[in-house]
């Protein structure tokens, strides 16, 4: 198939080099539809109409019939009139005439017009929307159908021109720092790179932590013409024309975004706090085993805490924790909370607990959550022991790490306890309601659950050279 000559719209082969990198070819047949799509006729009405919404314009011709909104548009493709219903006063429709017929479709209006999921300005971008649609729709269902069936985003030879490319570039970079990647340089021209060359340098950068990661797909409106990253067609429409993966930055149609494969590699650009971000998302994006917070806090905590009476019952004052929580949010792994700023080790306990706390999936995330406190309600010590480390197994991996660090964590905390006064069973109580909570946001479920998230905190903590 063809592609046009236009720089926008298509590009030569993979280069040698990633500042020279242009985009692969994409298939601009529906594209060319789109092009080719009968263009909205607004039909006026003569007179003026008592009674007109006045979110509509001269296009409404009121109360007519089914018969008399056809005659109106005379046959013409792509004209379309607005007229309130005979049968249902109050009720508006939309009449278009495409494909040689009249099409009548309920019109609503909530501050924007739809008549489906989609929500317009106006109804002439409503219009011209919907004929695009129609048009490929009818002209391409069979080749939209099969889209997915051979996608760029496996192909094994523009897989393997992309990871030449970047073990090159790569390469360089490590002669530099071994810590220098693709995600962590600026101002550089790699930054103009498809989130599919990323996505291809992180899975060749062997300094990746390979944890699998579904993508978060939201609805999107491209602005200019943009082509699916995944089957490498165009993403007809006005608004609303595919889907993108607010951690990484993929484009794809929503049909498409079925198939990606669990595979998002966040940039850390798109990562705009550490506090209330996904875990698994928080350590692609920084390239690390766990969260760095975690990993900051407790070594700072082991330096100067362990003994500390009542070390992390003890609360901080609520003001510094949260000055600590914008530090990190603010400034990553550069954040400050040496003896220096923070001499109280309470806060940095405390921000460390609320790191948890506001986590959106758990740590013993919600999936896993009642599997857990089954295990815990088994009598027999080793039965128990058993079905716990069963559960584990069913972590997600940057999951399963951080409970894991965290574990060997408070143990270390336990062997001080003629010094802390803080045992297993007291961290259980503290750290239960902490790293597992109810999927149903429920206060009843939450304190019939309490001793339970308390016991499988202790387990983890006593037996952690076992389970881990």
């Amino acid at each position: 198939m063809a592609a046009s000559s236009n720089s926008s719209l298509s590009g030569s082969s993979v280069s040698s080099d990633a500042e020279e990198y242009q985009p692969p070819i994409w298939k601009s047949y529906l594209y060319q539809l789109q092009q080719e799509a009968p263009r909205p006729k607004r039909i006026i009405c003569p007179r003026e109409v008592e009674n007109r919404p006045k979110y509509y314009g001269r296009e409404f011709h009121g109360i007519i019939s089914r018969e008399q909104a056809d005659e109106l548009l005379g046959g013409v493709e792509g004209a379309y009139i607005l007229r309130e219903s005979q049968r249902q006063p109050g009720c508006y429709t939309l009449a278009l005439r495409f494909g040689n017929q009249t099409l009548n479709y309920r019109l609503f209006h909530d501050g924007k017009h739809f008549v489906g999921e989609k929500r317009f300005e106006s109804i002439h971008d409503l219009v011209t929307d919907g004929l695009i649609t129609l048009y490929i729709e009818t002209k391409a269902a069979e080749y939209i159908s099969k889209m997915t069936t051979n996608p760029i985003y496996e192909h094994i030879g523009y897989a393997t021109l992309l990871r030449e490319k970047v073990s090159r570039r790569l390469s360089r970079s490590k002669n530099e720092s071994r810590k220098t990647s693709v995600t962590n340089e600026e101002h550089t021209p790699v930054e103009k790179i498809s989130s599919l060359v990323r996505r291809a340098a992180l899975t060749h950068n062997d300094n990746h932590f390979n944890y699998e990661k579904t993508h978060n797909f939201k609805v999107h409106t491209f602005r200019g013409p943009h082509w699916c990253e995944y089957c490498a067609n165009f993403m007809w429409g006005l608004i609303a024309q595919g889907v993108r993966c607010s951690d990484c930055g993929l484009n794809v149609h929503k049909q498409c975004s079925k198939h990606v494969p669990n595979d998002c590699q966040p940039d850390l650009k798109r990562i705009k706090k550490v506090y209330c971000c996904d875990l698994t998302t928080l350590v692609k994006a920084h390239n690390t085993q766990r969260p760095m917070v975690v990993d900051i806090c407790i070594r700072e905590i082991e330096a100067r805490g362990l003994k500390s009476e009542g070390l992390y019952r003890v609360s901080g004052f609520t003001e510094h924790i949260e000055d600590v929580k914008m530090a990190f949010d603010r400034d990553g792994e550069k954040a400050d909370i040496s003896a220096n700023i923070y001499p109280d080790i309470n806060i940095i306990t405390g921000a460390l607990k609320l790191y948890f706390r506001d986590l959106p999936i758990p740590v013993i995330t919600y999936d896993t959550y009642s599997k857990f406190i089954e295990a815990a309600k088994i009598s027999n010590a080793d039965e128990r022991l058993e079905a716990v480390h069963e559960v584990l197994m069913l972590l997600p991996p940057a999951h399963y790490e951080t409970l894991r660090y965290l574990m060997i964590h408070l143990k270390k905390v336990t062997l001080n306890e003629k010094d802390n006064f803080m045992n297993a069973e007291n961290l259980g109580i503290v750290f239960g309601p902490t790293l597992m909570r109810p999927p149903e946001d429920s206060t009843l479920t939450t304190l019939r659950d309490m001793r339970y998230q308390k016991l499988i905190v202790q387990i983890l903590i006593e037996n952690e050279d076992v389970l881990f």
